[in-house]
């Protein structure tokens, strides 16, 4: 299959998938969202047995696409509630995914390119990686992350990153159970792959059915919470200080909330 925002690569039974719009930072586009949700489901059904996540340039993925963001206020509430499913699809399908997944993260993780970042098994990142869910930032809601960041590092842990927006360094997201481990940038692919070397030692029959039973044990409450997570999400996007939140990003001034 042909992408236009990302790279798939298969190479000794690694598939590679490089995120691509490095003059954007690998923002987040409805256009990058669809090549993700393709590129899943090829590797699913492919020999390859394992799944590495990264970044093209600079960044690993710096959020929302600025241009997307620019036309969320003026979307009806049915699209909203729609690219809510579909922001929750992609991180259901990257949890839930199959197969061993890594995650080398090369530079920015922000809000949504966080829960892609650390949605994967494994989480590698260089020293000058950052992490952060900034969307209370922005007059946003970080609804469907916040399921599965609490179960990653708690809920005290959680709660100051999501309710302060802060941005962390990699060796504080390592402290807090965030990412596994911190790598040298000019190591990190190379300890990917070794990683994933070491995970093919293993059964892969026995590696999915063990995927599938830590699914399995909250696949129930998941379904209930993220259905919860999508309304909220797209019903943020109703209230003025959404609207607010995201004219004074994009006019790069102070923000003056209403509360409403």
């Amino acid at each position: 299959m042909t992408y236009t925002t990302i790279q798939l690569a298969v190479h000794s039974s690694v598939a590679t998938v490089t995120l691509n719009r490095p003059d954007k930072r690998n923002a987040i586009s409805y256009e990058l969202i669809e090549d993700l949700l393709a590129a899943l489901d090829e590797i699913a059904k492919s020999s390859a047995q394992i799944m590495v996540l990264t970044g093209a340039g600079k960044a690993f993925c710096s959020g929302m696409d600025l241009d997307n963001l620019k036309a969320l206020t003026g979307r009806s509430p049915e699209q909203n509630l729609q690219d809510s499913e579909t922001m929750a699809r992609l991180f259901r399908s990257l949890y839930d995914f199959p197969k061993p997944t890594i995650a080398a993260v090369n530079g920015a993780a922000i809000a949504g390119g966080c829960g892609l970042a650390t949605l994967c098994d494994f989480t590698l990142a260089a020293p000058d990686a950052k992490f952060g869910y900034t969307e209370v930032r922005i007059g946003f809601v970080p609804a469907i992350v916040s399921i599965f960041l609490l179960r990653q590092i708690g809920e005290k842990h959680a709660r100051d990153l999501l309710l302060t927006g802060r941005i962390i360094d990699a060796e504080e997201a390592h402290r807090m159970g965030l990412i596994n481990e911190v790598v040298a940038a000019d190591k990190l692919m190379s300890r990917a792959s070794e990683l994933a070397t070491q995970l093919m030692e293993n059964s892969p029959a026995s590696l999915t059915s063990t995927k599938r039973l830590l699914s399995d044990h909250v696949r129930r409450d998941l379904d209930v919470q993220i259905l919860a997570a999508v309304r909220e999400n797209a019903g943020i996007r109703a209230t003025h200080d959404f609207r607010e939140g995201i004219s004074s990003f994009l006019e790069k001034r102070k923000p003056q909330w209403s509360g409403k």
